[in-house]
């Protein structure tokens, strides 16, 4: 798997926000992130680029994971984010 994750500057240090299989390409160039084949991308990240992210190529996967519950850095490992709050589900 691969994470994009914020900076350890950032308000949660090393939050992990999107995950995506190795065979998922992606680009963190300077203005953007460029997930799928760069002659088609199937998505723009336009607020994660190089100068505040990060991407960090076959980790394991939570079996929970979710954007932002985690943390993750080589050293260390996955982390759970101590700001983490579960989403508030829709209400019926």
């Amino acid at each position: 798997m691969k994470t994009i994750c914020r900076l350890p500057d950032f308000e949660v240090p090393n939050v992990s926000l999107y995950l995506y299989s190795d065979d998922t390409p992606i680009s963190v160039e300077s203005d953007r992130t460029i997930i799928g084949d760069p002659a088609n991308p199937s998505l723009y990240i336009l607020d994660c680029k190089t100068s505040n992210c990060v991407l960090h190529e076959d980790v394991s996967e939570p079996s929970d994971w979710y954007g932002w519950k985690y943390t993750y850095t080589d050293e260390d490992g996955w982390e759970l984010n101590p700001q983490w709050e579960p989403p508030i589900p829709p209400r019926q």
